[in-house]
């Protein structure tokens, strides 16, 4: 049952001597209630008895719907994004976390440096502000219970005219994940994301190959001994090419038929014990292609000194069959993993040309196109919230007669016609 609570307003008469000696005499309103959390009583004053009532009838409204906070006490946007920042540390790697500070506290924070990119960048790198320079205070110093969906509107429009759509897009997302936290973590209750904000320029889909394209590629990879298992991997398990780059043979598990995310590799070739996000870290179960393509590449993988370590390491140097390698079993570099396995695979088959993580898009529309559930897919996938999985990762991998197809297969299903 709902506490009642109590707010009175009372008015007293103040008076002030001014510097000519005169006594001046005013009403001052005041409006009386205890806070809800604390028990502490509380008063707030106003010059108008209009502007007491009107915010007494505010806080009935806010005490009835549990949404009550001391304005006084409420931390800023600056406050609250330190404490998103602090809570990411340890759930993504360092630098994603580095390329959200610079988001969070270049375009949230602020103030905002006027100039061009290049300016803004040497000024987030050495602090050191260009000569006449000029800022725009952004809503760092706003506190949480006076932040307003305006505001946010403003500060979107700001964003777009100084840095771009992308910039703002990417930075109000940021700060829906930061107001979320605080809701849940200071009780504050956030502002309504403004709607009909500008968005980038229409951008084309990325291109993705059809399961005709893909099986293609997969039976081809399979008459590949030595390069097959690198281009065909991301299409049979989804990965980012940095997880690819950074799985090692301790973690195929063949008993279980998983593959195990735990690490990535870095742009130069170092391992980092965690993935891009805390729900990267995930198992990807085996199918048979790919179990079979593994423990036939096992035997040819090069190894580091004399043990397995890489799945996909540096080459080294080939010899006749069945002698061991010359070298390899180091890093594979990205760039070089293009260049030597990904970009003659497209060539050599005819195939439109994809980005490798094209097909991880690849692996997760099929997947839903197949019917398989959208949670188990962001699960396999690796994304904490399936409406990442619908937003950004799907696409048609089928022509529009299969969906008429299946139209006709729900509307008639008993295979009847008049």
């Amino acid at each position: 049952m709902t506490k009642s609570v109590s707010i009175s307003i009372t008015s007293t008469t103040r008076r002030r001597k001014l510097s000519s000696g005169t006594i001046a005499s005013y009403a001052q309103w005041y409006v009386n209630f205890r806070d809800p959390r604390t028990g502490r009583r509380v008063r707030r004053a106003f010059d108008r008895k209009k502007d007491a009532e009107a915010k007494r009838n505010e806080l009935l409204l806010k005490f009835a719907e549990g949404d009550f906070t001391d304005e006084r006490t409420a931390p800023t946007v600056g406050k609250a994004i330190d404490h998103w920042l602090t809570d990411k540390e340890g759930k993504v790697k360092d630098s994603t976390l580095k390329g959200y500070k610079v988001v969070a506290n270049g375009a949230l924070r602020g103030p905002l440096l006027v100039g061009s990119p290049q300016e803004r960048a040497d000024y987030t790198e050495s602090g050191v502000a260009p000569k006449n320079a000029r800022f725009i205070k952004l809503l760092g110093e706003i506190k949480l219970t006076d932040l307003t969906t305006a505001m946010i509107r403003v500060w979107h429009r700001t964003i777009i005219e100084q840095c771009g759509n992308y910039t703002a897009n990417r930075a109000k997302s940021h700060l829906k994940s930061v107001l979320a936290l605080a809701e849940e973590d200071f009780g504050i209750r956030a502002p309504s994301m403004p709607t009909g904000l500008t968005r980038a320029r229409h951008k084309a889909k990325k291109v993705i190959l059809t399961p005709e394209d893909i099986a293609k590629l997969i039976a081809a990879a399979k008459m590949d001994a030595e390069h097959g298992i690198y281009y065909a991997f991301p299409f049979l398990v989804g990965t980012r090419p940095s997880e690819q780059l950074g799985l090692l043979w301790s973690e195929v598990d063949f008993d279980k038929n998983v593959i195990r995310i735990r690490r990535i590799q870095e742009r130069d070739g170092s391992l980092t014990e965690m993935t891009k996000t805390e729900a990267g870290t995930r198992d990807i179960p085996m199918g048979a292609t790919l179990r079979e393509m593994l423990l036939e590449w096992r035997l040819r993988c090069p190894r580091k000194g004399k043990e397995l370590h890489r799945v996909f390491p540096g080459p080294g140097r080939l010899q006749e069959w069945p002698k061991l390698r010359i070298g390899g079993g180091g890093p594979l570099l990205y760039q070089n993993f293009r260049k030597r396995y990904w970009q003659p695979a497209f060539k050599k088959f005819g195939l439109s040309y994809v980005t490798p993580h094209s097909a991880r898009h690849s692996f997760i529309s099929t997947l839903q196109a197949q019917g398989i559930e959208i949670g188990l897919v962001a699960q396999i996938a690796g994304h904490a919230n399936p409406t990442v999985t619908l937003g950004h990762y799907t696409q048609a991998v089928r022509g529009g007669a299969a969906a008429v197809d299946a139209l006709e297969r729900a509307y008639n299903p008993t295979g009847l016609t008049k």
